[in-house]
């Protein structure tokens, strides 16, 4: 793992337009591992040139020629998984073994899926007497969060080469080594120079700028409700498009008919991974009133058993975020079943895994985004009452239904506004659309769905 000391921009690694560097810390240890540059509007600027220079040739090769592009950036990161998966652990936090099974690999299987896509979309088709062609937005302004590194860079930029579009990436300022290790691996792949460029830096000066750039056509961004709402003022006084995955927080429905156990162990497990930092993660725990208290007791030994087995937060920052929230919980009247606010460890940004009880939907904990290995659990009265609680948020990202028969999960599920449910522990898809309802967001990433984003349509009439 190395940091290059500047940006990758038009085919090359050049030096920054200023002197300021962000420190990438490792928050396990609250050690400095590495510098890199603070990118200014300057840096932002040449890189959308380049990327504007780069468009008319990327966008005109062959949907072929850009398929074996992307089937090489995916070789490149199979044959880097091991090197990802460390680098991930180490400005993350992520353990070994789970950045290893989903930082590394499903960006691998993502990259693969465009490179399967872009050999076999229709980007011509026939309707009656018009024939209709599909082609690249432009150039795209991606903006990625530290959550999950490499999975939201290839989730944006992945489809975005597909299409025929080229691509300004402003990575998280917390995991910027991922993304260097991202560029050089475009590089190894042999994707043209300009086609994909790096500017690294904070999101009020470089993030900002680039969303902003007169140049752009397009901005991708994943991050907090309130940073998308900000964006999607911005490119609407540009009439300019968006793509904003954004907040969620997620209802996992338990009715009464479901397996209890496996339930409630499952939804434990979605909501410590990656520590809690997962946007689409079953914060909110639904259980019918007269299997509460078992619910309550499972949920609190399940999360009791993970103990030192899930990693820190990303810094110091959301560490006292997620506490603050814990703490406030308790105050508003949510009884604390297992973990809470104080430290488990001398160094390093982590938070117990954490069950609170008794929370009832006006809580602050039961309507705001945690992000952190936090557990509400809610009762409720009966369906009606559950689909209420589930729906009576502003969020609507994702969501989870348990039955004993298929039919009355999905018929619940259909009830539910959010943009993606998962049916008795139903597993991940990537060529699935993922995307949210409400203020969970803009647009559809992964599969055909997340191809569409970076496309316009064009009608010949004959």
């Amino acid at each position: 793992m190395k940091a290059h000391d500047g940006m990758y921009i038009d085919g090359a690694w050049r030096p920054a337009a200023g002197r300021d560097v962000i420190e990438v810390v490792n928050p396990a240890d609250e050690q400095v591992i590495a510098t890199v540059p603070a990118g200014t509007a300057e840096d932002v600027a040449a890189a959308v040139r380049a990327a504007r220079a780069a468009l008319p040739g990327w966008a005109a090769a062959p949907p072929a020629e850009r398929a074996a592009r992307l089937a090489a950036l995916r070789d490149v990161l199979a044959a880097r998984k091991d090197e990802i998966a460390e680098t991930v652990t180490a400005e993350l936090g992520s353990p070994p073994a789970f950045s290893q099974a989903v930082h590394a690999s499903v960006p691998i299987a993502v990259a693969g899926s465009y490179a399967d896509l872009a050999a076999t979309y229709a980007f011509e088709e026939k309707v009656g007497n018009s024939t209709v062609f599909h082609e690249p937005v432009g150039v795209v302004g991606a903006i990625t969060p530290w959550n999950y590194p490499l999975h939201q860079i290839v989730a944006k930029v992945a489809p975005a080469l597909a299409a025929g579009c080229t691509v300004v990436l402003k990575p998280a300022e917390d995991t910027p080594l991922t993304a260097q290790l991202f560029a050089e691996a475009v590089d190894e792949a042999g994707i043209p120079a300009g086609v994909v460029n790096l500017v690294t830096g904070l999101g009020p000066v470089a993030g900002q700028a680039l969303a902003e750039h007169p140049d752009v056509d397009l901005v991708s961004f994943t991050g907090s409700t309130a940073v998308g709402k900000r964006i999607g003022a911005a490119a609407g006084a540009a009439v300019k498009r968006v793509a904003l995955e954004l907040g969620g927080k997620s209802a996992n429905v338990i009715l009464p008919s479901a397996d209890l156990a496996k339930a409630v162990n499952v939804g434990v497990a979605n909501v410590m991974s990656n520590s809690g930092q997962t946007c689409s993660a079953w914060t909110r725990m639904l259980v019918h009133r007269d299997r509460y208290d078992e619910a309550v007791r499972l949920a609190a030994a399940a999360a009791a058993k993970y103990g030192d087995r899930i990693g820190p937060l990303v810094n110091a920052k959301q560490l006292q975020r997620v506490r603050g929230y814990i703490d406030q919980g308790v105050a508003e009247g949510a009884r604390l079943v297992a973990g809470g606010p104080e430290a488990p460890r001398e160094r390093g940004y982590f938070v117990s895994p954490t069950v609170l009880a008794d929370v009832t939907p006006d809580m602050t904990v039961a309507q705001e985004e945690i992000f952190g290995p936090v557990l509400s659990v809610l009762r409720y009265d009966d369906e009606d009452d559950a689909l209420r609680i589930a729906n009576g948020t502003v969020y609507g990202l994702a969501g989870a239904v348990w039955a004993g028969d298929e039919a009355e999960a999905v018929a619940f599920a259909r009830r539910m506004d959010t943009g993606q449910v998962d049916i008795n522990g139903g597993r991940f898809n990537p060529l699935a659309p993922f995307g949210g309802y409400k203020q969970s967001g803009v647009g559809r990433e992964l599969g055909r769905h997340g191809l569409a984003e970076y496309l316009q349509t064009k009608s010949l009439q004959f």
